[in-house]
C-alpha cells in the first residue's frame, strides 16, 4: 500500500495540470511542457532506482530538504503560471490536490537526497589512463601544466565566438555606462541630485568599470577605431574570465581531485555557451564573478590548508585585492565581503590579527574610494530606491489589490514618492523598474518615514499575505527550477552609436551569431545537461551543500559558501526575478565547488 500511494502522489507531481484544473478546463500549459523538459528525465531515473531502494531510509537533513524543495516547486509553479499563489491556495480542492503533489514531489526529491549521499559514498573516480599514445601524451603536459593548457583549451573553443561577436556585446547597462563616461545625459543622472550639475555619472554602475569601459574605447580610437577599443574591453575581460576558470582546474589538481572530473570540468567551461557568451558580453558581473571564484577558492584554500599554520603576508595581500575589486565592480559586493570574511576573524584564532589587518585595509581602501575620490572625482552617488525594490513592490501590490482601501493621505505620500495614478498598471510583479524608476529624488528623510510608516506599515498590518505574495512573486524563480528568464546577451544595441557618440558595430558574420546565439538561448532547455545553467538548480545545489556540511561535521567550510549563501540573497532583494546575472557567481562555480565539496564529505556520508 505504501508503495503505491508514493507511486500515485510521484504520478500526480509531474503530470497534474493545475492551471488547468484551476480553471476548469482541460488546457496545455507553458509549466506542464518545461516540466517534463526539466524534470522529466532525472524523475524517470530516480523512479527506477527508487523501486530498488525502495526501504532506503533518509536522514532528518535530507527530508526536510525534501520539504523545502517540494515547497519551492510547487508555489514557484503557481507563481510562474498565474502571478499568485492561487494554485495552491486557490479553493479547498485546489489545496487538496496541491497538498498530494507537494507529497509526491517529497518522495521524489527524499530518494534523490538518498541517491545523491550514495552517490557521494561510493565516489571512487580512479585516474584516466588513456591507451590512445597522442591522448596520453596530451593528458600528461596537461597534468604538468593544469593552468596553462586549460587556459589555451578554454580560449580555443571560445574563439567562435571572439570572432563571431567582434567587438564586443553590448547590453543595456553597459551601452549607459559608455555615455556616461562620455558625460552624455541619460536616465541615471536623473534619479539623484547631482554632486556636481556639469558631471552626469553616477555610482549606480561600478565606477571603475565604467572608467575601463570608456578608457578602452578611447584607446582604441586611438591605435585604430572606437569598434577595436571595445576589442580590447572584451579581450581583457575573456582573458579575465577565462583564467578564473582555468585556475579552478588548477586548483582541483592541488587539491587531489580526479583527472577525469577535471576533464569533463573543462569540457564544461569550453562548451556551455553561458561562459563565452558572458565572457564577451559587457556587464560588470563577468569581472565580478571571475573575483569572486577566486575569493571563494580561497577561502577553501584557508580552510583546507591554513587551519592551524600561520598564512603567508603574500596570500593574505591577494585575499584583501581580491575582496577590494569584488567590492569596487559590484556596488552590492561590498555587503557580500564584510558579512563573509568576518567569519574567519572569529573561526582561526591562529590568523586572527592577520585576517583582522587585512579587513581593515581593504575597508580603509574602499572607504577612501568612495567617500574621497568618487565626490572628489564629482560623481554622484546611486539613488537609495536602489535597495528599497522589496517594500516598493509590495506598495504597489497594495495599491493594485486594495485600492479602494487607501486613504487619501496614504494616496498622498505615495504619490509624493512613486507616482500613484498609474502605479497600478506599472506593477510588473516579476521586475521592479517601472515602479521604482518613478521614485521622486528631492523625498527628505521625514517623508521617507511617513511612508514606511503611515504606507507600508498599515498595508502590511492589514494585508499581510498581500505584501507576502508581492515578495514571492518576485523571488520565486530564483528557487524554482521551472523558470528561466533574462539567460544571456547577444542582441546588437545602438544606444552608443546615437549622436556618433561612439562608432560601434558587429561583423557581417550574422549567420554565425544567429547559430550560436541560438545554441546560447536553448541551452537551458536541453534535458539534464541544460541544468548547469539553471539558477533554481544551482540554488538547491547550495543549500544541499551546506546541509551535508553542517550534518557531517564539516562547518567550517560554510566560509567557503558564505559568499554565494549571500549572493542569493542579493538575489533576493533584487528588483528583478530570476536574473542569471545575479546568481552568475554561483552558477559558474558551481561545477568546481561540488568536486571540491564533494570530496570533502566522501568519508562523512554514513
Amino acid at each position: 500500500m505504501q508503495r503505491v500511494i508514493r507511486t500515485v502522489s510521484i504520478i500526480c507531481a509531474l503530470f497534474l495540470n493545475m492551471k488547468g484544473i484551476y480553471e476548469n478546463k482541460v488546457t496545455g500549459s507553458n509549466i506542464f511542457t518545461n516540466h517534463i523538459i526539466v524534470i522529466g528525465t532525472i524523475s524517470i531515473i530516480i523512479f527506477i532506482l527508487y523501486r530498488k531502494n525502495w526501504t532506503e531510509k533518509s536522514k532528518l537533513s535530507e527530508k526536510i530538504l525534501a520539504i523545502l524543495f517540494s515547497l519551492f516547486t510547487v508555489i514557484g509553479n503557481s507563481y510562474l503560471e498565474i502571478a499568485s499563489w492561487n494554485l495552491v491556495f486557490g479553493s479547498f480542492r485546489i489545496f487538496f490536490l496541491a497538498i498530494l503533489q507537494m507529497l509526491g514531489y517529497f518522495f521524489l526529491y527524499q530518494q534523490g537526497l538518498i541517491l545523491l549521499r550514495k552517490i557521494i559514498k561510493n565516489n571512487n573516480l580512479k585516474p584516466l589512463n588513456p591507451q590512445n599514445q597522442k591522448l596520453k601524451k596530451w593528458l600528461i603536459i596537461w597534468e604538468k601544466h593544469p593552468f596553462l593548457y586549460s587556459l589555451i583549451v578554454i580560449i580555443m573553443m571560445w574563439l567562435v565566438y571572439i570572432i563571431a561577436f567582434y567587438p564586443i556585446i553590448l547590453s543595456p547597462d553597459p551601452s549607459f555606462q559608455i555615455k556616461q563616461y562620455f558625460n552624455e545625459y541619460t536616465k541615471y543622472i536623473e534619479w539623484v541630485i547631482p554632486r556636481d550639475n556639469t558631471i552626469h555619472m553616477t555610482t549606480h554602475h561600478p565606477t571603475i568599470h565604467t572608467f575601463l569601459l570608456g578608457g578602452c574605447i578611447q584607446l582604441g580610437s586611438k591605435i585604430i577605431d572606437d569598434n577595436f577599443g571595445l576589442f580590447i574591453y572584451s579581450i581583457l575581460q575573456t582573458l579575465c574570465l577565462a583564467s578564473a576558470l582555468a585556475y579552478s582546474i588548477f586548483f582541483l589538481k592541488k587539491h587531489q581531485v580526479s583527472n577525469k572530473y577535471r576533464l569533463v570540468l573543462l569540457g564544461i567551461y569550453s562548451l556551455v555557451p553561458m561562459f563565452p557568451l558572458y565572457a564577451m558580453s559587457a556587464v560588470k558581473d563577468t569581472y565580478y564573478t571571475a573575483f569572486m571564484i577566486l575569493y571563494v577558492l580561497a577561502l577553501f584554500d584557508i580552510v583546507k590548508t591554513y587551519n592551524f599554520k600561520k598564512i603567508p603576508w603574500q596570500y593574505l595581500a591577494y585575499i584583501g585585492l581580491l575582496m577590494t575589486l569584488i567590492s569596487l565592480f559590484r556596488n552590492n559586493g561590498f555587503y557580500v565581503i564584510i558579512l563573509s570574511f568576518p567569519w574567519l576573524i572569529l573561526s582561526y584564532k591562529k590568523n586572527r590579527w592577520p585576517f583582522l589587518l587585512t579587513f581593515i585595509c581593504f575597508f580603509t581602501i574602499y572607504q577612501s574610494y568612495n567617500k574621497v575620490l568618487i565626490p572628489k572625482l564629482g560623481i554622484s552617488d546611486g539613488s537609495i530606491r536602489e535597495v528599497l525594490s522589496i517594500p516598493f513592490q509590495q506598495t504597489a501590490r497594495y495599491v493594485k489589490e486594495y485600492e479602494t482601501e487607501i486613504t487619501q493621505e496614504q494616496q498622498k505620500i505615495i504619490n509624493n514618492m512613486l507616482g500613484y495614478s498609474d502605479l497600478k498598471d506599472r506593477y510588473d510583479p516579476e521586475k521592479a523598474d517601472p515602479v521604482k524608476n518613478m521614485y521622486n529624488k528631492d523625498i527628505t528623510s521625514n517623508e521617507l518615514k511617513d511612508y514606511f510608516t503611515k504606507v507600508w506599515l498599515v498595508g502590511l498590518i492589514n494585508h499581510p499575505t498581500t505584501y507576502i505574495q508581492a515578495t514571492l512573486n518576485n523571488i520565486y524563480g530564483y528557487f524554482n527550477p521551472n523558470s528561466t528568464n533574462w539567460y544571456v546577451y547577444y542582441k546588437y544595441d545602438d544606444r552608443i552609436t546615437q549622436n556618433n557618440l561612439v562608432d560601434y558595430h558587429y561583423n557581417s558574420l550574422s549567420s554565425l551569431r544567429n547559430i550560436l546565439s541560438s545554441y546560447g538561448v536553448s541551452f537551458p532547455y536541453i534535458p539534464v545537461i541544460g541544468l548547469i545553467s539553471n539558477i533554481g538548480v544551482n540554488t538547491w545545489s547550495l543549500l544541499i551543500m551546506s546541509t551535508y556540511l553542517i550534518t557531517n561535521r564539516k562547518k567550517e567550510y560554510l566560509i567557503t559558501l558564505s559568499p554565494l549563501l549571500l549572493s542569493v540573497l542579493v538575489c533576493i532583494a533584487s528588483p528583478v526575478n530570476t536574473y542569471f546575472r545575479y546568481a552568475m557567481p554561483y552558477i559558474f562555480i558551481m561545477p568546481t565547488l561540488i568536486g571540491l565539496i564533494v570530496k570533502e564529505l566522501k568519508q562523512f556520508t554514513d
